[in-house]
């Protein structure tokens, strides 16, 4: 739904500031608008509280700590695919959140009346919206509602993940419970609707069911649109299977009914990679955001269709020495050196001819230098061989290692990175540092207790993804198991033939172990699609077990081995 102009009693300016324009979209919760800031000279968002008639005190209170809780998320994230927080302000009591204004249209509306993304774009939207989760699942900030009403795209394929309105971190407490449902029947997590604990965990679910309805063009879930129904089939009935494809196999990972189950936001992210090749700017052509000016159903709410907003009107520039300073130059007609007929500024053809004449002595002259400087690189390359006695033919590479593509400078250059592998917010003996290439991203995830205890991974992730350092923490690990068992269930956690244990030996200053195994993972129709190796430190410090590993493609394990393991892991120290 495309911006609504406001009526001219409307056009009031918020905190004495932010001009309001036209409505972006209206829902349950509020009212989005299009405005101007006028102290900035900037296009923004403004999103203000709707009160529903008759709504309890209570209730209204709610509503606008709901609103006020939204900006608390966005402010504490900062992320390209999280939209930007501007400004909060109260107008007559009720809070006003200033937000970035992105032209774009919601992924609803994308997949309206039935419509698919391709793979590609499927990805790039998954993998966006799954760097945003851990983003705010880093700030202890679980959104909560994830679905496609909620994420943004854009033409020049920006996409971002909006609505953090009933996100919750996890240092506040709960707010007292009114029978308000927190998220969209369609896309609820099972243990959300069913009234349980609410965790990250939700928004794999989430994210796992948004990526359903781009591939199926349909939610996961729909009971003739009544959402009691619909919130009955997610808790009760079987999740359904994704058609085959590229990314079944990530849908059905993250929609597990069991949430410690569901896979982790580095894993999505790792398996979507080989499908980001193309060009975000070239994913999303302009026949989708053409507005045909119908709502978009129940979930026509906040920001479906955003266009770009007018430019605030400028005062006229002063004229100059009489003559108009707006206007653009007429057309220059034919540029003067084409070839073929008579110039425009009447050059008669013998003098074209010879100009042409001159212009090809001129190509044979570069032609000649050209060939003379390759001659002397060539011949300057062969003495400087002679001289230093070494043959002339290139030497045959018979180390593995200079096969494998060398990282630049730039990549190779190594920082201290500090992270943070406590389970809980304010919990001792988690910090730690470590050194590894400046241009790697961080990824911290929490990991439910499945095989494993519950414990915190941070992760350093190379930028094309193929490599990566891993710090794992399992707190409490040591009362009750050891290294050995540790191993044992890394093992048993992989089907037959999946798993291959290299080596393994003694830690010589630690309790633990020294680790090197092989991988196997799968593809939708089972056959192997990727091949891992994982070089690791394993040990026991006072309870709590530590693994700090390096995995990479099997072909790269004497590089992993080598050039990374053995550079970083010695920098690794825990610093409380």
């Amino acid at each position: 739904m495309g911006a609504v102009p406001a009526s001219s009693d409307e056009r009031r300016a918020v905190a004495g500031r932010y001009r309001l324009r036209s409505v972006l979209g209206s829902g349950a919760m509020g009212t989005v608008w299009g405005a101007f800031d006028e102290f900035l000279h900037r296009q923004v968002a403004v999103k203000e509280v709707k009160m529903p008639p008759g709504v309890p005190a209570n209730q209204a209170g709610e509503l606008r700590e709901r609103t006020l809780r939204e900006a608390r998320a966005i402010a504490g994230l900062s992320h390209p695919n999280v939209i930007i927080l501007h400004d909060v302000v109260l107008e007559h009591g009720d809070p006003y959140v200033v937000m970035e204004l992105l032209p774009s249209r919601s992924l609803a509306g994308l997949l309206r009346d039935g419509r698919r993304l391709s793979v590609g774009q499927a990805a790039a939207v998954a993998d966006a919206v799954a760097a945003a989760l851990g983003a705010a699942h880093t700030a202890g900030i679980t959104h909560r509602d994830v679905k496609p009403g909620n994420v943004l795209v854009a033409q020049d394929g920006r996409i971002k993940l909006t609505d953090f309105g009933i996100a919750r971190n996890v240092s506040e407490v709960t707010m007292t419970h009114t029978g308000t449902m927190l998220g969209s029947p369609a896309f609820i997590a099972p243990e959300v609707a069913s009234g349980g604990a609410v965790t990250y965990t939700a928004d794999l679910w989430g994210l796992g069911a948004t990526l359903f309805a781009a591939t199926e063009g349909r939610p996961p879930y729909d009971v003739n649109g009544d959402p009691l129904e619909t919130v009955s089939s997610v808790v009760h009935d079987a999740v359904p299977n994704p058609s085959p494809g590229p990314l079944a196999a990530v849908i059905r990972g993250l929609m597990a009914k069991e949430p410690s189950a569901r896979m982790s936001l580095p894993e999505v992210r790792r398996r979507l990679y080989p499908f980001l090749a193309q060009p975000r700017h070239t994913l999303f052509g302009p026949e989708l955001f053409r507005d045909d000016g119908r709502a978009h159903g129940p979930d026509a709410g906040v920001t479906r269709v955003i266009p770009a907003m007018p430019a605030a009107p400028k005062q006229p520039e002063p004229e100059a020495d009489g003559q108009d300073g707006g206007a653009l130059a007429a057309d220059p007609g034919p540029l003067p050196f084409l070839d073929g007929g008579e110039s425009p500024g009447g050059t008669n053809g013998e003098e074209s001819r010879a100009q042409g004449r001159s212009t090809a002595r001129t190509i044979a002259l570069v032609l000649v230098v050209m060939l003379l400087f390759m001659a002397a690189l060539a011949g300057g390359f062969a003495l400087t061989r002679v001289l230093a006695g070494q043959p002339l033919s290139a030497p045959e590479s018979t180390d593995y290692v200079r096969r494998v593509r060398t990282p630049s400078q730039e990549e190779q250059r190594l920082v201290t990175r500090e992270g943070d592998a406590t389970n809980l917010q304010g919990a001792k003996g988690g910090l730690f540092s470590v050194d590894v290439p400046e241009s790697w991203t961080r990824f911290v995830t929490q990991q439910p207790e499945g095989a494993l205890p519950t414990s915190t991974r941070v992760q350093f992730v190379s930028a094309d993804g193929a490599q990566v350092l891993g710090v794992e923490r399992f707190s409490g690990y040591g009362d009750s198991a050891t290294v050995d068992d540790y191993l044992d269930t890394i093992a048993s956690t992989w089907a037959p033939g999946d798993f291959t244990l290299v080596r393994s030996e003694d830690l010589p200053d630690r309790d633990g172990l020294l680790v090197t195994y092989r991988t196997a993972e799968r593809g939708a129709s089972g056959e192997r699609a990727i091949n891992r190796t994982t070089v690791a430190e394993v040990f026991l410090s006072g309870s709590s077990l530590w693994v700090v590993s390096v995995t990479v493609p099997v072909e790269q394990e004497r590089l992993g081995r080598n050039e990374l393991f053995d550079r970083f892991v010695p920098t690794f120290t825990m610093t409380d």
